[in-house]
């Protein structure tokens, strides 16, 4: 099979195993407070695999685009990136294990399919510990199918979630392919880097509960996902993802930029300007942040590198372009807003330099023989100067790097406990109070429509059991007279006690039927409407509550500008 065919083929296989396929959702995470962006096929799927009814069915299928930083630090080796696309499969409580596993066999070996020889495969699974016993049935499997290489290991390996401290979890099965021409060893050594893991079959059969134990989930799911940028360079026969097609324009073009062929630099500057056109192309701009932020992180990390490699003029939106060039047939919305991504990209670096240019007047004003490490670091965290960047500079006086490595380790832990902090609260709250405002979200939604226009479209949405946010396309600030009618029209609907109905019925009926969608693309053929009475119609997975009576009182607390013509606010119940 050829790599460009990879797409096609994997959604082809799994609907001749009765599975729907659900479309591409968006980057950033519908209500869902515990993640700035869409890390995994699973995100836009959690609802479902608590127990909530699907209306594509109980076994699905799709291609998601994701975005980790957590592996930023891991960027510029062979396999990992901070953008990707994950191939994925789903059983809401059909199949199991057994099932699993054969479909995911079936795939990488077939000769119609990806034609991996069974001798070039090997795989890890959970090997027990006190909370969960060892996966013999996932072992048993393998076995019966002739994987000879079959390595159990601990919870830090073959384990998944909760994402949060409570929630869903359970044990995985990891499926490796040596990527190598040299000879495939007897043994499977998981640290070894040409043993590449392409599938992760996670089975989630447990609930972890808030004193820590581990209790069987009535709903047993299955949840898989392959690395689409590392089965693609491995199907055209190159060893790692940087010398697929997929990159090798952008690693070309940065070639032709610079001075100086430095693998790694290279490798992190097509990493991070790719993921941040992807980031752009949800209309989220450079910030301090949340999404914002770490935009303009991957964004100035990129430019950094670029000047280690000799590259002087201003470059990031000659590289988004090509990028653009490669992902458009696969996401025609990078063309769409080419000109958006093109125009913020070249304003960051613009901005970054300027920033740059402040941190040479500081460099200038050390004084001391030697730089300090807290001077490094401060160049580094303020001005943007990596630290090869201070070494060179600094040439003649020198530079504490130890010191400098110890405040940046310092600053790391600080960031980790604060994002821990942050978003610990697991990836799916559906409790009373979120339930509640998620369904004050709709009739936000309706009562904006009706005092500032029908060009109000929803951005994206945020909602957590403390306050709802809610992203619209508006291009000023609204009024203080515009922001107490809308509260009055979600209050009056609050008053007039309104039946909340649940309806399922098709993407065109719905349409038909006047419901707004901006997220219909996520559910398939089949889709909820959830009507409040005359007042609002959506498009939606759910939950809401029976009754609007239930809502209390709603209070808009605060709005701002998050973007090029949209706004945010911020909304309680009272």
């Amino acid at each position: 099979m050829e790599a460009k065919d990879l797409r096609k083929k994997f959604i082809e296989f799994f609907i001749s195993k009765d599975h729907k396929e659900i479309l591409n959702s968006s980057l950033i995470p519908e209500n869902d407070p515990t993640v700035l962006f869409t890390t995994a096929g699973m995100h836009p799927l959690v609802p479902y695999l608590l127990g909530q009814e699907h209306p594509s069915g109980e076994k699905l299928v799709n291609i998601q685009k994701c975005l980790r930083t957590g592996d930023i630090e891991e960027v510029g080796d062979d396999i990992h990136l901070t953008y990707f696309n994950m191939l994925g499969n789903w059983s809401l409580g059909d199949y199991w294990k057994k099932e699993a596993i054969e479909m995911s066999f079936e795939f990488l070996t077939s000769k119609k399919y990806l034609n991996f020889p069974v001798e070039k495969l090997a795989v890890s699974v959970f090997a027990g510990n006190k909370d969960a016993p060892k996966d013999s049935e996932s072992i048993k499997t393998w076995k019966s199918l002739g994987i000879k290489r079959i390595e159990p290991l601990g919870k830090k390996d073959n384990w998944w979630g909760p994402a949060g401290e409570t929630g869903p979890c359970g044990p995985d099965s990891e499926i490796f392919y040596w990527n190598s021409s040299e000879e495939v060893p007897k043994e499977f050594n998981p640290n070894d880097s040409r043993w590449v893991e392409v599938w992760n079959d996670v089975f989630m059969e447990y609930n972890k509960t808030p004193s820590g134990k581990y209790e069987p989930l009535k709903q047993k799911n299955v949840d898989t996902g392959m690395g689409y940028e590392r089965v693609y360079s491995i199907l055209e026969g190159v060893e790692n993802i940087y010398q697929s097609s997929l990159f090798t324009p952008i690693v070309e073009k940065i070639l032709e930029l610079s001075t100086s062929e430095d693998e790694k630099s290279l490798r992190i500057v097509a990493d991070h300007l790719r993921s941040a056109v992807f980031v752009l192309a949800e209309k989220i701009i450079p910030s301090n942040l949340e999404q914002g932020y770490v935009l303009r992180r991957l964004i100035r990390l990129a430019i950094r590198r670029g000047k280690l490699i000799g590259i002087e003029d201003n470059f990031t939106s000659k590289i988004a372009r090509v990028i653009i060039d490669v992902s458009k047939k696969d996401y025609p919305h990078l063309d769409k807003n080419s000109s958006f991504i093109i125009s913020e990209i070249d304003k960051e670096e613009k901005k970054f330099e300027r920033t740059l240019e402040k941190g040479m007047r500081v460099f200038e004003k050390i004084s001391g023989k030697k730089i300090s490490g807290k001077s490094a670091f401060l160049l580094f965290q303020s001005y943007g100067f990596p630290i090869e960047m201070t070494v060179e500079l600094a040439s003649e006086k020198g530079v504490d790097v130890k010191g400098y490595y110890k405040e940046l380790e310092k600053h790391q832990k600080l960031s980790r406990t604060a994002t821990k902090g942050k978003f610990a609260s697991g990836l799916a709250d559906q409790s009373e109070n979120t339930i509640k405002l998620h369904t004050a979200a709709h009739l936000l939604h309706s009562a904006l429509i009706k005092v500032l226009g029908s060009s109000c479209e929803q951005k994206g949405s945020n909602i957590n059991p403390e306050r709802l946010r809610f992203d619209f396309s508006f291009d000023r600030k609204l009024e203080e007279k515009e922001v107490r009618e809308v509260e009055d029209l979600v209050n009056e609907q609050i008053k007039k006690s309104v039946k909340v109905i649940k309806k399922e019925m098709s993407v065109d009926e719905a349409k038909k039927s006047g419901a707004m969608g901006e997220f219909s693309h996520k559910y398939g053929n089949k889709v909820f409407v959830y009507s409040i009475g005359k007042f609002s119609k959506e498009i939606c997975s759910g939950p809401h509550v029976e009754n609007t009576s239930k809502l209390g009182k709603l209070k808009i607390v605060k709005q701002k500008s998050v973007g090029a013509g949209v706004r945010r606010i911020k909304a309680v119940l009272e």
